[in-house]
């Protein structure tokens, strides 16, 4: 890749013909449906209290309330992004669109936990439709140098901004108003992206045809795999119902993955991955997700569960996560056009672990200011530097025709690292605790409701040492990340992928 990314167009220019003739207008719409569509995969994770009592749905149903969502975006990404490839962009994100706002009216008026993970589910349809091809529509809509820099730096901070202004949001509106709303919140931002999509150029439309066997096998494949490694999560791998799962998906991931190598007209164009590079990029960005999520789901069931936060509170606490990603990112933005992409993904990476490792020191009475406060700012920052250069590292010297491609394996690497990150780093949480108190979880719950304050007290401080001892795993996997962002990414200049054959 190279070192400078070309800036033959100043933020002032008109757009050159064939891009947007409003970019900041484009920006905007394309920014504010990567925001919903990220913002929904957390938003709903503070109100769950909530829903559960409002809709009557047992614990192991409620779960999936979230995993629904997640299951079916990260299953289904490669297959929209390949969609807006041969189908049109414009027209895909539109329908992504239409899709996102329906489901979210019928989840905010479900009568029922069933209809609710229905529409859940529908609400990943309509963001694995959207967001890949939000991202490819950047390459068409911005011209290569400072548009188009600041275009990706804007998107990739709207995957880092999105997720913890869902943990926001959604406090606020469980607390304020309803447990619905955090559905219902949707309707506004999804028609007013809607009405400003007539700024968006469509582009060329590649002429080959939609691959729907290996589409069926790749998107069961990573349904399988994201849907076993949840259920792992929650039963500690030991179930014969996750075996399977994980089994039918390395079967059927096989399948796809030479199917792609030996058709015509491929959902994954292999070349993508045959760039040293590129490949270590989703490697990195897979260890991003790992971190990122699995750092949200630990601090929020220790503010809860331990520092006993209400939602409201609970939410607003994670403003410096915000702040940091919100901070860097414009910087980062600065950075890649003077430095590689790895030379500041890389650091930034590092920076992000050195704030997971002062988190880990968190106990049953840590305070806000003194640790978490600080501690999220230095992992957000870090995370913030790193998702510009490594959104523009995944996604250079791609071909036109195979943008949606690449973008929807952009964010599959993320939700299935994101996946990945939760299960396994919650099995091993449980796993300390266990060493404390056995089923130290359960007992808190239990003694919450017997009144049991001393056996409160013990559990919560069995629970924080699983805490702390995945949050230092965490760290560990975003030194792999930078470690594979500095070591395997090339420095030197990357040639653009040929074309899919048509």
């Amino acid at each position: 890749m190279s070192s400078a990314v070309p800036a033959e167009t100043s933020p002032g220019a008109a757009a050159p013909s064939g891009f947007s003739r409003s970019p900041l207008l484009a920006l905007l719409v394309i920014a504010g449906a990567e925001l919903m569509v990220i913002l929904d995969a957390t938003i709903v994770n503070i109100a769950l209290p909530s829903i559960q009592t409002g809709l009557d749905i047992s614990d192991g149903n409620l779960a999936w309330v979230v995993n629904a969502y997640a299951v079916t975006f990260g299953g289904l990404m490669l297959l929209g992004g390949r969609a807006g490839d041969l189908l049109g962009r414009r027209r895909m994100f539109r329908l992504g669109l239409v899709i996102f706002v329906l489901a979210s009216v019928l989840g905010g008026l479900a009568p029922n936990a069933a209809l609710l993970i229905c529409a859940r589910v529908f609400q990943g349809v309509g963001a694995a439709v959207a967001a890949p091809t939000a991202l490819a529509l950047i390459a068409t809509n911005f011209p290569e140098g400072k548009l188009r820099n600041r275009a990706m730096g804007t998107y990739a901070a709207m995957a880092g901004v999105g997720s913890v202004l869902g943990l926001i949001l959604g406090g606020l509106l469980t607390e304020y108003l309803d447990w619905r709303w955090v559905l219902l919140v949707n309707i506004p931002i999804g028609i007013a992206v809607l009405a400003g999509t007539t700024a968006l150029e469509e582009a060329d439309r590649d002429h080959g045809r939609l691959d729907l066997v290996g589409a069926a096998a790749g998107t069961s494949g990573l349904l399988c795999l994201i849907y076993g490694v949840t259920r792992g999560g929650q039963t500690h791998w030991t179930g014969l119902v996750t075996a399977i799962y994980l089994a039918v998906a390395a079967v059927l991931l096989v399948l796809f993955m030479e199917r792609q190598a030996r058709i015509d007209h491929p959902m994954l164009p292999l070349h993508i991955l045959r760039d040293r590079g590129r490949a270590g990029t989703y490697a990195t960005i897979f260890t991003a997700g790992f971190g990122m999520f699995s750092t949200f789901y630990f601090l929020t069931l220790y503010m809860q569960h331990v520092l006993d936060y209400g939602a409201v509170k609970t939410g607003l606490a994670y403003l410096p996560f915000s702040a940091g990603i919100g901070m860097m990112a414009p910087v980062a933005s600065k950075l890649v056009a003077k430095l590689p992409p790895r030379l500041v993904a890389g650091p930034g990476l590092m920076v992000a672990a050195a704030g997971m490792l002062w988190l880990s020191r968190i106990t049953p009475h840590s305070s806000y200011v003194g640790t978490l406060m600080p501690a999220m700012f230095v992992t957000a920052a870090g995370l913030g530097c790193s998702f510009v250069p490594l959104t523009l590292s995944a996604m250079r010297g791609v071909g036109e025709a195979d943008s949606g491609s690449a973008s929807g394996l952009l964010n599959t690497a993320q939700q299935i690292g994101g996946a990945f990150g939760v299960a396994g780093l919650a099995l091993l949480a449980a796993t300390f605790a266990d060493t404390h108190l056995k089923r130290a979880g359960a007992v808190y719950f239990d003694a919450v409701d017997q009144g049991d304050t001393a056996l409160v007290v013990q559990a919560q401080e069995a629970m924080t040492y699983g805490f702390t001892r995945a949050l230092v795993a965490g760290a560990l996997v975003f030194v792999v990340g930078a470690l594979i962002m500095l070591l395997v990414v090339a420095a030197g200049s990357r040639q653009p992928a040929p074309r899919s054959r048509a």
